[in-house]
């Protein structure tokens, strides 16, 4: 009997002889303390007692209580001596008493005394009878069990090292006086089994295989087992629902714990759980949030296709079906309706189709399927099939369907980009031959013209009015101002001559100044003695201004000035060493490059604002530094030939125009490829020019067009250059199959000049 049924039994129980005697010396055990240490007899009761008291103050609350270990059997009688008692193990006694405040409700106090082997207790302890102090075997085996110090030690010593180390070791383990623990011999499975049958006890035997030997459960560990299987206390003496004990002390208490009445917001439903609630409901109508729907599984499918999405090709390389044959309709029956059936005269004319438009079966109506004759064409079918089957692509091309219109990038409007050049305002005529250049005077209200007749006119911008004609006697090449607007003056290149021409513009000042620098004292020639000249500075009085001729010994095509106004630099293509060269107006003197030209070159320009010279040849474009004479960068164009090149008016920036209609951008701090390369021209390019002042740039072609882009160059370096086509200029007319031969941009206007083959120059503005 537990000590749990045993105080249930004592509630039940009236006003007995052996309850009152319970009670009486329950006061007592407690309130003497030196009853504990007299010399009862100890009785053996075997079960498990509980003492409650705080701090083991006995005088503090009227129950106390100890956890006690049950110890092993002892002497069942009260009479015992004290030599038994001392034998055997701790003792346990339970003590119920009522408490001693006086209250209505008796409150029920258990007591537990443990003594150890030595301990006392006294004669006048309480007696319990044995029958109701009486346990099970199994319980109190149990509670043994709890006890760490009833746990037997591990044979093995070897702590948590797994048993795997030791499988093909002899041994498996090490004792506590260090020797090796061997392996028993293992038995056969056969002698196993048949030892197993024979033993009624076999089915209680585990094998630890940390200690290597063989363990029989008890009945009390089997039964222990079972109760947790089924998910009970293993002691059968645990009782999980208790009564409820009130620990409060309510003798003094005149208000509960908290009187609040309960909040509003336990009662109504949560706002926030609301917004939370609506903000999914969104986002899931959205589409943001997607759920996962069940898939359906198709009801029917083509039990004889060959479906290339399938899951067992999925995993294999790209598989593509054979083509599949067309298959017969009515109208290749042997019985077919008589509208499929041609008529004579729809046979004929068949016969007067092309091959390729003629049907290759003609229906025929038969009796019966006998008298179908063999197929003509059944072996070129058979044939043309097979080299289908070959010949087919056997891959995946996938196809990328795009919009083209969402490739084009994503351009500013025009309207945002004004002003710009758009329709022709004046035209300047007064050529009789092709315009072959022209040059805007610095201050913006001349332009110079020189044409294939031999002629050089200046225009007046606004008005068209001609200011006057200089008649040189051969076709004129080039023409250039000088870009200080105090010294007007105009070289011009035609046939090996370069002219630096006075146009008689400007105060007497600039005109006196002009004089200065157009005189020669000594005709001759410029360079060393020793050598061939390079060019011969002559004096021209031809013309009724003064003027410098400079000979070269080929043919000049391009005149360059530097943005001081006192050099300038002449390009002849047909020459090695001396193709280029540069000349000093101030000195008379005349030098050439200290570079190697690598091919033929085509036009030379100065930086607009550092010591930085480009030659473009046919195919690159080199830039060097004339003061440290050496290389700076290669620009690599990928032209078939470049026609001509231009600066922005920063230097970082060029633009190369080519023979094949192409237009390449060039950002100097980003690359040596072309940024851009632009084909908006069919025929060749003659001209680019960029403006001074507004972000544009312009290019000429044989095609009798001018394009106008908008370019901007943006001080952030990690900003690349914005470029918009703008506008295309038509006007001028084809002659000899040449279009549009130059163009220039005005120097403080948005306002383009372009001079045509058909002698016509022709001013746009915005």
């Amino acid at each position: 009997m537990g000590a749990f049924d045993k105080k249930e039994k004592m509630k039940k129980k009236g006003s007995g002889k052996e309850e009152e005697g319970v009670k009486e010396e329950a006061p007592r055990a407690r309130s003497d303390p030196e009853a504990l240490d007299g010399g009862g007899s100890p009785v053996d009761s075997g079960s498990d007692y509980e003492d409650y008291s705080d701090d083991g103050d006995s005088e503090d609350n009227g129950s106390w209580e100890e956890d006690v270990e049950s110890g092993e059997e002892g002497a069942t009688s009260s009479g015992s001596d004290q030599d038994e008692s001392e034998e055997g193990n701790s003792k346990e006694f339970e003590l119920l008493s009522e408490s001693e405040s006086g209250e209505s409700d008796s409150q029920e106090h258990k007591v537990s005394v443990k003594t150890n082997n030595k301990g006392k207790l006294s004669n006048d302890g309480a007696q319990i009878d044995d029958s109701e102090g009486e346990i099970s075997e199994s319980d109190r085996r149990a509670e043994e069990s709890d006890s760490s110090e009833d746990e037997v030690p591990s044979r093995n010593t070897i702590g948590d090292v797994p048993l795997e180390w030791y499988r093909d070791e002899e041994h498996i383990g090490y004792d506590v006086k260090g020797k090796k623990i061997k392996k028993k011999e293992r038995q056969d499975k056969l002698d196993a089994f048949l030892a197993s049958a024979d033993d009624s006890k076999n089915w209680r035997k585990i094998h630890d295989e940390y200690n290597d030997e063989v363990v029989e459960l008890t009945k009390d560990e089997t039964r222990l087992i079972h109760r947790l299987l089924k998910g009970k206390a293993p002691h059968a003496g645990f009782d999980p629902y208790p009564d409820y004990v009130d620990f409060f002390k309510w003798d003094d208490a005149k208000h509960p714990l908290s009187n609040a009445p309960e909040p509003k917001r336990r009662f109504i439903p949560s706002k926030w759980e609301a917004k939370k609630v609506a903000k999914y409901v969104r986002a899931i109508r959205e589409g943001l949030i997607k759920l996962d729907k069940p898939k359906e599984e198709p009801r029917f499918y083509n039990l004889w296709g060959d479906d290339p999405n399938s899951k067992d090709r999925a995993g294999h390389l790209a598989y593509i079906p054979a083509p599949k044959p067309k298959l017969p309709g009515h109208e290749e029956s042997y019985n077919p309706s008589l509208e499929y059936i041609p008529s004579q005269e729809e046979i004929n004319s068949y016969q007067l189709m092309y091959e390729e438009d003629r049907p290759k079966f003609i229906p025929r109506r038969y009796t019966s399927l006998k008298s179908v004759p063999a197929y003509e064409n059944a072996v070129n079918d058979s044939f043309e099939r097979c080299m289908d089957l070959y010949m087919s692509y056997r891959a995946w091309k996938k196809r990328l369907n795009i919009d083209p219109e969402s490739l084009k990038p994503k351009l500013p409007s025009r309207k945002d980009l004004k002003p710009y050049p758009v329709t022709c305002y004046l035209e300047y005529r007064g050529h009789e031959g092709a315009v072959v250049s022209i040059s805007t005077e610095a201050s913006g209200q001349w332009i110079a013209s020189g044409s294939a007749d031999g002629t050089v006119r200046i225009w007046e911008v606004e008005t068209g009015r001609c200011r006057g004609v200089w008649t040189i006697g051969e076709p004129v090449q080039c023409v250039s101002w000088n870009p200080l607007s105090e010294l007007p003056i105009l070289a011009i290149a035609a046939g090996p001559d370069v002219l630096l021409l006075n146009t008689g513009l400007g105060n007497e000042e600039n005109q006196e100044k002009i004089k200065e620098l157009l005189h020669v004292e000594i005709s001759g020639t410029a360079g060393d003695s020793d050598e061939q000249p390079l060019v011969s500075w002559l004096q021209d009085n031809s013309h009724k201004h003064e003027a410098i001729k400079l000979r070269h010994f080929k043919t000049v095509t391009s005149v360059e000035w530097h943005r001081k106004g006192d050099y300038l630099s002449t390009v002849t293509p047909a020459g090695e060493s001396r193709a280029i060269l540069i000349h000093q107006l101030s000195k008379k003197i005349t030098q050439k490059i200290p570079f190697k030209l690598h091919g033929l070159p085509v036009s030379s320009v100065f930086h607009p604002s550092r010591s930085i010279f480009f030659v473009s040849t046919k195919k690159n474009v080199r830039v060097y530094d004339l003061l440290k004479e050496k290389l700076i960068k290669k620009l690599e164009t990928g032209l078939r030939e470049v026609s001509s090149i231009a600066i922005h008016p920063q230097g970082d920036n060029v633009i190369v125009g080519s023979r094949e209609g192409k237009l390449c951008w060039f950002d100097m701090d980003l690359s040596s490829q072309p940024y851009k390369t632009l084909k908006c021209h069919s025929k060749d390019i003659t001209n680019v020019a960029f403006h001074r002042s507004y972000p544009l740039f312009a290019s000429c072609s044989d095609d009798c067009t001018a394009y106008v882009f908008h370019g901007m160059v943006y001080s952030d370096f990690n900003q690349n250059p914005l470029i918009v086509p703008l506008e295309i200029l038509r006007g001028h007319v084809s002659s000899n199959g040449r279009g549009v031969l130059d163009c220039k941009f005005h120097p403080r206007q948005p306002w383009l000049f372009t001079a045509g083959a058909d002698s016509v120059v022709r001013l746009y503005c915005h």
